[in-house]
């Protein structure tokens, strides 16, 4: 049985719909059940908001099953993907998760029940991904990499058991372990900076902490070579991406076989994303002032 999907939105209608939309026209999409948690409103200012994605959600259908979590209150990014997420794979055991400003190859559902299945019972494997960032260099149909990602994912419940919410705890782990500088791809970019912020609530991230716990465990996160996602919230709408096109990619419109194979690190990977990283970090001038300008100007 395929494993049921969790969507999360907040107040993007025209995001929402474009995720749906992309999503409904993957292989097994009717075969799926689709649980949505829709977060509560954070303000007056986007009450209408909330409620106009609230209307669409109620009239989804082209899903096995469609089970709707409004929110009476805004839990916020993080907590609703942590609440929701562990509801999910609480019930069913296995759960593939997506954001409201993801599009979808129609390959990736099936890349993500293939990985769930074939990897089920490795405990060297902690989850299955279906963005890779835009790298030049050539890659094996899949891979893995240490530690675990955030856009468009799987796991199971034995994986999400391993997620540590205390961010200090992971924090003097990493420090302790002498490696901080593995953990931001060699130093690529600032993710241990990313959990200080996170410890001192300057963010919520939930990502880099999924991020870290897997890390601290030396458990690894299989990709494909080709993206299976879209991250279409670096237009400024996102909670935490803002203006970043960086991460734009093209799709993939075939089916990718994933196959068991041995669960080490990919070293060429590893470097690739190092490489892309480091340009998410310090972008080009010309790339910061188009940047600075499109934030302006919104």
């Amino acid at each position: 049985m395929p494993a049921p999907i969790a969507l999360f939105t907040f107040n993007r209608l025209q995001h929402t719909r474009a995720t749906i939309d992309a999503l409904k026209k993957n292989i097994l999409s009717t075969e799926s059940d689709l649980w949505i948690f829709s977060d509560g409103p954070s303000s007056e200012g986007n009450i209408f908001s909330v409620e106009k994605v609230r209307d669409y959600l109620r009239t989804v259908t082209g899903f096995k099953t469609v089970q709707i979590v409004e929110r009476e209150k805004n839990y916020g990014l993080g907590n609703n993907i942590i609440d929701g997420v562990t509801q999910v794979v609480s019930k069913y055991g296995k759960v593939i998760v997506l954001e409201d400003d993801l599009i979808t190859s129609p390959f990736f559902l099936q890349f993500m029940i293939d990985g769930l299945d074939i990897y089920e019972n490795h405990e060297k494997v902690i989850s299955i991904h279906g963005y890779i960032l835009p790298v030049e260099e050539e890659l094996p149909e899949t891979f893995f990499l240490k530690g675990a990602d955030c856009l468009g994912w799987g796991t199971w419940l034995r994986s999400w058991k391993q997620f540590e919410r205390d961010g200090k705890k992971l924090l003097n782990q990493l420090e302790a372990a002498g490696t901080k500088d593995e953990f931001d791809f060699g130093k690529a970019y600032p993710y241990t900076q990313m959990l200080k912020d996170q410890i001192e609530g300057k963010n919520n991230s939930w990502a880099i902490r999924w991020y870290a716990s897997a890390f601290l465990k030396d458990l690894f996160t299989l990709y494909p070579f080709k993206s299976l996602v879209f991250h279409a919230g670096g237009d400024g709408t996102g909670t935490n991406t803002g203006f970043d096109k960086i991460l734009d990619v093209n799709l993939t419109f075939r089916r990718i076989t994933v196959t068991e194979t041995v669960v080490v690190q990919n070293h060429t990977a590893y470097k690739a994303f190092a490489k892309v990283l480091k340009k998410m970090h310090k972008p080009p001038l010309l790339y910061r002032i188009k940047r600075r300008m499109r934030k302006l100007l919104s």
